[in-house]
């Protein structure tokens, strides 16, 4: 018999006697052999250094001598029969068709051969078989008819000199939870293993609360924060500090299938599609990434080709004119060598502000975006895989209107302004999983346009026009070199990140004669910016596991960094023609280096749950004012903080409870402060000392079959301990940081019953946050409500939607404007219909 095999909806792998059960006589291996341990044999863990690092010395390779497949009521047995020696925990892997689980330190000795396939052995299954991955991995792989059975391991001890049974048992995925995998520190785990605050949405929870943007990502996520308006206003921040500051280098790193992203508050994509999972990492993170960040890592990781036929189809209509339509196809060209994957995603809609003046909607939206994937496996160690994506966003201009206006979506601007943003990335991915060492290399380049033009003084007078350029390129290199995935009590990595970004800003701001009366010059104001800057970074992360329940971690990682500015200004009027104005500056460079420690511990009291703590120094580069006046504000110091974090993750009740608990202390060093001026603008920087501190708090449950709980909450107290505004001389001391909410909460019921039927609601809470460093604008306490309803039918669901159901209306970015206080205002109530199909 087996040892403890009851379970449904997993997947167990236990080492043990196999069991007798009844199987088709042609699916029958020879060689079974029946043999139960003593505790005699039970291997014993290392009490001596010697006995330790002798766990790592090469092993013997176990032969897989005998194969059978036994159908159960909802799934499939694959039992193993293997020659004598212990069997190495296997590392699970799976795509949407299939599971796979790989033996290491194993070798075929079949008698039928070095391989093993069968195909539709029962019900559900498409196939079953079993390769040699490499010279020393055994793979697996079991592919599903509806969909890649659930995957979860137990594994038991061997008594040494004895042959023994292996047992996979499978559910089938209509009957199985989805279990997400993450690569938060470069290796695939589960989330609850890694000692990091995270939030992951799979690829499951992303369709069913339909996420198709870094705002939907944010409201599923505590104490992550963005604005929700117009897109050429829109702000991230993660535990207070963030993307504010477009002018220097993000706070938060953001990755979309291994291409890193600058400015992401404009140079974001409008739709996000096709998407495997998201990964929100909180906190520094630098040892294991190639560009640094201080305040958070969000990773965008798209569906990747698979070895099978899949076609996927979604669209909808809605109020305001909604229109969404998603495809994506995936197959192979040449089986398990050649496979691709194309998509593509349209949305539209009108604009939620009527400009009374010219009689039209104000910023409606368009957004088109295609990506295609290659993954080519030459060698069953090695995969090259390339992605190209492109598209763009076409929006009107930003919607301000007075604060104090009891109207807040009629504006009477006298240009309609526009909004358009291009993406064209490209990245070539190289990675080779040997026995002994994993090598990755990724190149990618990143380029992206910014043009928009605007009614500057945001009234019915013709009084000031801007208009703007700012295209940006980014090469990168990042190559790491790291232990293999079946380590397991010393994981080692090193790497190294190269990164070169221009960066231009073309300004132009007409002041017409009606200005004059103000007080302003007539003419017209010209600035050429021209930035480029370089890092250069090795890092490196030690994992040590002296004893099975501690792991201590230990990474490094030195950077360096180089900018320079060329920059020119100008000033035409009809009298004096073209006057010099600011500085003139050709090749200003700085540079500047450091080193970013990390330190972590974590203890497993048993395997759901542990605590953890961490310590990581974060860096945000220096830059340049471009409109500075004069060499003593040109300069902006570097960003630096040290964070500190404890935490714990737990799970209850056969994981239908998970519970994850994080608090965090953070003092930052030279905080760069950006200033706006009058028309809204933001292009001047300052420095100054910040804390944050707070929590967050993560719960899900699963209280009956089919009917989930989800609830997030994030506190952040995020406020200057030393800044005073260096134009206005003001004194901010104890204020709040701009754009960080006090708290953060979302909380979701879904149901998905056995006859078809979706249900989901969504409720977003956001704390008082501002738009200003003395705290006057600001927007109050707020909660938005979502709701889905729908039925699915086996490859084809219908669902109706209604985001902001009570109609909220909320500011999501202010300033102080010329004449009044102005501010944008977030979505209204939209619903409609949407339709998707998998064949």
């Amino acid at each position: 018999m087996l040892i403890d095999l009851v379970a449904t909806g997993s997947l167990f792998l236990l080492v043990g006697q196999p069991a007798q059960a009844d199987v088709p006589p042609d699916l029958e291996a020879p060689g079974i052999v029946t043999q139960v341990p003593t505790i005699k044999d039970v291997a014993h863990p290392a009490t001596s250094l010697k006995e330790w690092l002798a766990q790592d010395a090469p092993p013997d390779l176990v032969q897989v001598t005998g194969v059978r497949l036994n159908p159960t009521l909802n799934g499939l047995e694959v039992i193993l029969v293997t020659s004598a020696g212990l069997v190495v925990q296997p590392l699970i892997s799976s795509d949407t068709q299939t599971v796979s689980a790989d033996i290491a330190d194993a070798v075929l000795a079949l008698p039928e051969g070095k391989a093993f396939q069968v195909e539709n052995p029962t019900d559900g299954v498409a196939a079953v078989s079993l390769t040699q991955r490499n010279s020393t991995t055994v793979r697996v792989s079991v592919t599903g008819v509806d969909g890649a059975p659930t995957a979860a391991v137990k594994l038991g001890d061997c008594p040494p000199g004895s042959a023994c049974g292996l047992t996979l048992s499978l559910t089938l995925a209509e009957d199985a939870e989805e279990e997400i995998i993450v690569t938060a520190e470069k290796r695939p785990e589960n989330p609850q293993q890694v000692p990091i605050s995270l939030t992951v949405l799979g690829q499951q929870q992303l369709q069913d609360a339909d996420v198709n943007s870094i705002r939907d990502v944010a409201a599923l996520t505590p104490n992550f924060f963005t604005s929700v308006g117009d897109r050429s206003f829109n702000f991230q921040t993660i535990r207070g500090l963030g993307n504010s500051n477009y002018l220097s280098r993000d706070a938060i790193s953001v990755y979309i299938d291994d291409v890193p992203y600058e400015n992401i508050h404009q140079l974001l994509p409008g739709e996000l599609f096709d998407l495997e999972r998201v990964e929100v990492l909180r906190g520094p993170q630098g040892t294991l990434y190639g560009r640094s960040s201080q305040a958070g890592v969000v990773n965008i990781i798209s569906r990747p080709p698979t070895n099978f036929r899949e076609i996927r189809i979604g669209g909808g209509y809605g109020n305001y004119n909604q229109r969404q339509v998603q495809l994506s196809v995936s197959d192979a060209l040449i089986e398990d060598k050649l496979a691709f994957r194309f998509g593509g995603a349209y949305s539209a809609q009108d604009g939620f502000t009527e400009n009374v003046l010219l009689g039209e909607d104000a910023n409606p939206q368009d957004s088109l975006f295609g990506r295609a994937s290659i993954l080519w496996t030459p060698a069953q160690d090695l995969t090259v895989s390339f992605n190209a994506f492109s598209g763009r966003n076409q929006d009107g201009d930003n919607t301000f209107v007075p604060i104090t206006q009891a109207d807040r979506f009629r504006n009477a601007s006298n240009i309609p302004g526009s909004l358009d943003v291009s993406i064209n990335t490209q990245a070539l991915k190289i990675a080779y999983e040997g026995a002994e060492v994993n090598v990755t290399s990724i190149t990618a380049r990143n380029q992206t346009g910014l043009t928009y033009s605007q009614d500057t003084d945001y009234t019915p007078e013709d009084l000031l026009r801007s208009q703007a350029d700012i295209p940006s390129t980014i090469w990168s290199q990042e190559i790491r070199v790291q232990s293999p995935k079946t380590a397991e009590r010393f994981r080692w990595l090193v790497g190294g990140y190269y990164q070169s970004r221009s960066f231009d800003l073309f300004l132009f701001t007409e002041y017409t004669p009606l200005v004059s009366s103000l007080g302003f010059p007539v003419g017209i104001s010209t600035t050429d910016a021209q930035f480029q800057q370089y890092t250069y970074a090795v890092f490196g992360q030690v994992e040590v596991q002296p004893i099975k329940a501690l792991t201590l971690t230990a990474g490094l990682r030195y950077e360096r960094f180089t900018e320079s500015l060329d920059r020119n200004s100008f000033f035409k009027d009809s009298v004096s023609g073209v006057t010099p104005t600011g500085l003139s500056l050709q090749d200003s460079t700085i540079s500047g280096n450091i080193l970013l420690p990390r330190l972590a511990i974590q203890y497993r009291f048993n395997p759901n749950f542990a605590i953890y703590g961490s310590a990581a120094r974060g860096y945000k580069p220096g830059t340049q004012n471009f409109s500075a006046d004069t060499l003593a504000n040109l300069f902006v110091s570097p960003e630096k903080l040290w964070s500190y974090e404890v935490g714990l993750k737990s799970t209850w009740l056969n994981n239908r409870i998970t519970a994850n608990l994080a608090l965090f202390w953070s003092n930052v060093d030279d905080y760069q402060v950006l200033l706006t001026d009058t028309t809204g603008l933001s292009s001047f920087i300052a420095n100054g000392g910040v804390t944050t501190k707070g929590l967050e708090l993560e719960l899900s449950a699963k209280p009956l079959k089919g009917l989930d709980l989800m609830a997030g909450f994030g506190y952040t107290d995020a406020r200057f301990t030393e800044y005073t505004n260096p134009l206005s001389g003001q004194n901010f001391n104890g204020n709040r940081l701009t754009y960080a909410p006090e708290f953060t909460l979302n909380l979701g019921v879904q149901y998905r019953s056995p006859s078809g039927f979706f249900g989901r609601v969504d409720v977003q809470g956001i704390g008082t946050y501002f738009f200003d460093d003395a705290n006057i604008l600001r927007q109050n306490p707020l909660a938005l409500v979502n709701t889905r309803i729908g039925y699915e039918w086996k490859q084809v669901g219908i669902y109706f939607f209604v985001n902001n159901i009570f109609d909220k209306e909320y500011i999501t970015t202010a300033f102080s404007g010329i004449f009044a206080d102005l501010a944008s205002y977030g979505n209204r109530r939209t619903f409609g219909v949407q339709v998707r199909s998998t064949f």
